[in-house]
Parts: C-alpha cells; sequence; structure tokens
C-alpha cells in the first residue's frame, strides 16, 4: 500500500487545476481545467466594472491556477476552455437603492458576488436607478493599461490600437500624437530594443486612452471583430494577448451586449 502512494500522488500532479478544484461549480464546467485565456477575460472583464482586478477575486484565482497549468506543460498559453469560450465569462452589475450586486460568472456559473453600498444620488428616483452607460472602445483601451500594462508594445499591439481608434472616431486618418500614432511609434521603437526592462510599455501609451480620443462610442461585437483581425493580422504566431487590447475590447462588447 505504501509503495502505491507515491505513485498515486505523481499521476494527481499531472491533472491539471480544473474550475471544480478552485470554484464552488458543478457539471462539465467543474472538470474543465482553467485555462489563461479564460483568465485574461475574467480579468478584462473586472477591470471594465472594477476599474482593475480584484484583489482575491475570481480573476486573481484563475490567473494563479491558470499559470500553474501552463507552468506544468498542462495547458498552453493560447489555450481556452470550450465551455467558458461558448458560454461567455461575465461580470454582471444589478443597481438597487444604496448598493449595487456585482456578480461574477463563467458559462453561467457563479464564481463570485460582491454586495457593495453606493451613495444615493438624484439618478435614483421612487427606487428606479437610470440605466448605466455602455462600456465605449476608449474605456476598453484604459482597462488594457490595468490587464496587460507591463506588456511592451510590439506592432500586433499598434495594428490593434489603430483598428480600435478608426472604429472609436469613426476616422481611417491616424491623429498626430494620438494613441494610435504613439503606439506605432513605441512599436518601431522597441523593436530597437534588446531587453524588455528599456522598452516602451501599454499602460505608456494607454493610460488615460479616453481623454486621448476626440470622439467615442460603445464597444461592438463587430468592433471587436475588427481589432482582434488587426492584432492576429500583424502577430506571426496569430495569436491575440491574453488580456490584450483585442480581449479587452472584446470583454467591453461582451458586458454591453449583456447590459439590460
Amino acid at each position: 500500500m505504501s509503495q502505491g502512494q507515491p505513485q498515486r500522488a505523481e499521476t494527481e500532479q499531472q491533472e491539471p487545476l480544473k474550475y471544480g478544484d478552485v470554484f464552488n461549480v458543478t457539471g462539465e464546467l467543474a472538470e474543465q481545467p482553467i485555462a489563461p485565456q479564460d483568465a485574461a477575460m475574467m480579468q478584462s472583464a473586472e477591470a471594465m466594472v472594477f476599474g482593475q482586478t480584484q484583489k482575491g477575486g475570481p480573476a486573481s484565482a484563475m490567473q494563479a491556477a491558470a499559470a500553474k497549468n501552463e507552468r506544468t506543460g498542462l495547458v498552453s498559453h493560447e489555450a481556452t476552455t470550450q465551455v467558458a469560450g461558448d458560454e461567455g465569462v461575465t461580470v454582471s452589475e444589478t443597481k438597487v437603492p444604496g448598493r449595487r450586486i456585482i456578480t461574477e460568472s463563467v458559462a453561467g456559473q457563479v464564481l463570485g458576488q460582491y454586495v457593495e453600498p453606493v451613495p444615493e444620488t438624484s439618478a435614483a428616483v421612487g427606487g428606479v436607478v437610470v440605466e448605466e452607460a455602455p462600456i465605449t472602445i476608449g474605456e476598453a483601451l484604459a482597462a488594457t493599461a490595468h490587464t496587460a500594462g507591463e506588456k511592451p508594445v510590439e506592432l500586433s499591439d499598434a495594428a490593434a490600437i489603430q483598428a480600435a481608434e478608426v472604429r472609436a472616431t469613426s476616422s481611417s486618418t491616424i491623429i498626430p500624437g494620438g494613441l494610435a500614432a504613439t503606439a506605432q511609434s513605441a512599436a518601431s521603437a522597441n523593436e530597437g530594443l534588446a531587453r524588455d526592462v528599456d522598452k516602451i510599455k501599454l499602460n505608456d501609451v494607454l493610460t488615460g486612452a479616453t481623454a486621448k480620443l476626440p470622439a467615442d462610442k460603445a464597444a461592438t461585437r463587430q468592433d471587436a471583430q475588427g481589432v482582434l483581425e488587426a492584432e492576429l493580422r500583424n502577430n506571426p504566431s496569430l495569436t491575440a494577448y491574453p488580456g490584450g487590447v483585442a480581449a479587452s475590447v472584446a470583454a467591453a462588447a461582451r458586458l454591453n451586449e449583456r447590459s439590460p
């Protein structure tokens, strides 16, 4: 019996961390490994609602599990859990007088829920709260400064930022000194640098993105698709960076679609 236990422990180590190991979920989701792209989607969604990833929240837990799965070679960096990809990663907000209820879900199953007090304002009249404005492309770009801010700017990022700027402003002209122009200059400068520490990062370009756009609009699925295609076309590996520009615009579009 004692001789068999080390072999069993070794076998267990070959199993990736699954949703059921980390969260109180059931069914097919519980048996799925937590993948890096799942964590990136939740991170982007949290950034849209909270302005940053919540310490100790579902995104943080997913990131830790996904990193361990990737580090042990059990899940690839580009992997997305099928059930999460098909049914969605969401952070929804329900407002009631005096507080808001925030629910974070994957494939319809709740991973975490918060109740936060909010000050009463004139927007709440007779218990009815004015519907919150949809998330804009500029806000999605600003969120990228939180979700992937330390990533050095590459040509794929610059292309995605340009596609986002074009869609936000409805103009194909690159704005001098704007987000796209700054990102392109950063990507060109970074190509000549060997060390990542010396390179210009996404947060250098995208912090305060909304103020740097002369016009903005709510992010839609079509906008997300256009930004994704631009990022993929300019990446030799044909992959989108987890939590990057395309991922953030996609998260904004999903949240807008799910808003009442």
